[in-house]
C-alpha cells in the first residue's frame, strides 16, 4: 500500500498526541532464551535532590552537629550502622537490606564543578555528560542505541518508565524508552480501530517523506510494545503484599513484569518531594519511609520468586543538600550525594568508602569522591555487560562491589 504524506497526517490526525511522544523499542520478535537473559536494572531516582548527610548519617561527627543544631540526629535517634555512623530510622527497609549484605553505600557521589540547578544537574545525571557538555540522548538511550546493527533495532532490549511521559536517561539516538504507568491500561491506547489498522500497516511512503516515515514507525512500535507488554502482564497477577501508596505501586508493577520474565532489562522509576528548603525533617522522613517500605516489600518479592539475584537497584539523586542547615530549618541545594545499590548479586554488601569529609569543604559543600560515571561503567560493563566506554565517552574507573 503506497501512502502520500497528505493522507497519513489526515489518518494520523486522529490519534491522541500522546501516542507520538516516546519511541519505543520492538516489543515483538525472538525471545531471549533463560540462559541468555540479560539480568535487570532498576532505577530509583529521588527527585527533588536528597539530603544524603541525613540518610548516611556521621552522627559522631562535631562538625555534623554543629552544622545542623536542629535538623541533625543524635546517636540514640539513628540505625547504628558503625562507629559514629548511623542510617536514618525511617529507612529501616534499607537498613535490614544492608544488614543481609544486599546494600552497597556510595557516599560523596557527583561530578567537577557540580551545578545547582534541579535541571541542569538531573540532565548531567541522565545523560551521562560532563558539566559543560549538552547531550540529546541519555545513558541508558545510548545503552538501547548499542543493540542495533546498521540502525536495525529488533533485538528484544527493553527499557521502560513507569510514568507518563519519558526521561532524558532513556532517549537514545535510534531508539527510546517506553513510558507507562499501568500495563493492564495499555490496551486503551489502541482503541481505536481505524487507527490501530494504520499502525499495524507495512506502508511504503514516498522516499521525500521521511518525517512520515517516522511518524508510522512511531505509531507501529508503540502498538507492538503495547501489545507485548499487556501480554506479559497477564503471565503473572502479583499478589504479594505492597504499602499502598504510588511508589510501591509502580515497584509491584515491575516486580510482575520481571517474575513474568518480560524482556525488559531496564526499569526507571521517580519518588519526588525532596526538595527540603524548609521543615526538613518532617518531609524527608515521610518520602524516606515510602522508598524503604516500598523497596523493602519489592526486593522480598523477588526473593521469593528467585529473581532477586539478577536485580540490580540503583537510587539516587540530582544532588545533595548543602552541610549547614538554613533558617527555615532546611537545606539548599548542595553537590555531592550517596548513592544506593541493591541486589542479590553483589559480590559483597557494604559501605565501600569513606564518609565525607566535613573538614574539606568547597563553598560550603561536600567535594565528590567518587564520580557517578564510575558507578555508571560499573553498572554498564559488569551488569548490563555493554562497552561503558563507547556508551559514557570516556573511561572511568570501576568500584569493586559486582
Amino acid at each position: 500500500m503506497k501512502t502520500s504524506r497528505r493522507d497519513f497526517i489526515r489518518y494520523s490526525s486522529l490519534a491522541s498526541a500522546s501516542m507520538f511522544l516516546p519511541q519505543f523499542l520492538k516489543a515483538s520478535g525472538n525471545l531471549i532464551g533463560d540462559a541468555a537473559r540479560p539480568k535487570v536494572l532498576v532505577v530509583i531516582q529521588f527527585s527533588g535532590g536528597n539530603d544524603g548527610l541525613n540518610c548516611i548519617i556521621p552522627y559522631g561527627n562535631d562538625l555534623y552537629q554543629k552544622a545542623r543544631p536542629k535538623i541533625g540526629y543524635k546517636k540514640e535517634e539513628v540505625i547504628k550502622l558503625g562507629d559514629d555512623i548511623g542510617m536514618n530510622s525511617s529507612l529501616q527497609g534499607l537498613a535490614d537490606l544492608y544488614f543481609n549484605g544486599d546494600v552497597v553505600l556510595i557516599n560523596s557521589v557527583g561530578y567537577p564543578n557540580p551545578n545547582r540547578s534541579h535541571f541542569r544537574s538531573m540532565d548531567i545525571w541522565q545523560s551521562g555528560s560532563d558539566e559543560n557538555v549538552y547531550l540529546p540522548t541519555g545513558w541508558l538511550g545510548r545503552v538501547m542505541d548499542s543493540t542495533c546493527d546498521n540502525k536495525d533495532c529488533a533485538k528484544p532490549h527493553f527499557a521502560v518508565e513507569l510514568d507518563d511521559s519519558l526521561s532524558l536517561a532513556l532517549k537514545g539516538n535510534y531508539m527510546s524508552g517506553f513510558a507507562m504507568r499501568d500495563p493492564k491500561q495499555l490496551s486503551q491506547v489502541n482503541q481505536n480501530p481505524f487507527i490501530d489498522s494504520i499502525a499495524r500497516q507495512q506502508l511504503n511512503f514516498e522516499d521525500d517523506h521521511h518525517n512520515v516515515a517516522y511518524l508510522h514507525k512511531i505509531l507501529a512500535d508503540t502498538a507492538e510494545s503495547t501489545d507485548y507488554l499487556t501480554e506479559v502482564s497477564k503471565k503473572y497477577t502479583n499478589n504479594a503484599v505492597y504499602p499502598i501508596n504510588e511508589f510501591s505501586n509502580q515497584l509491584k508493577t515491575i516486580a510482575q513484569l520481571i517474575i513474568a520474565e518480560s524482556n525488559t532489562s531496564i526499569y526507571y522509576v521517580s519518588l519526588s518531594g525532596f526538595d527540603t528548603h524548609a521543615g526538613q525533617k518532617g518531609q524527608q522522613e515521610r518520602q524516606l519511609k515510602v522508598y524503604a517500605d516500598g523497596l523493602k516489600a519489592f526486593c522480598s518479592d523477588l526473593k521469593s520468586k528467585g529473581k532477586f539475584k539478577d536485580t540490580m537497584i540503583m537510587t539516587f539523586s540530582e544532588f545533595g543538600r548543602r552541610v549547614d542547615e538554613n533558617a527555615s530549618m532546611g537545606t539548599d541545594h548542595g553537590t555531592a550525594n550517596n548513592v544506593y545499590l541493591i541486589s542479590g548479586g553483589l559480590k559483597q554488601g557494604g559501605m565501600i568508602n569513606d564518609m565525607a569529609d566535613l573538614a574539606n569543604l568547597q563553598d560550603g559543600d561536600l567535594i565528590h569522591q567518587v564520580d557517578f560515571r564510575s558507578v555508571y561503567s560499573t553498572l554498564l560493563n559488569k551488569w548490563l555487560n555493554v562497552d561503558a566506554q563507547k556508551i559514557l565517552n570516556g573511561s572511568y574507573p570501576m568500584l569493586d562491589c559486582l
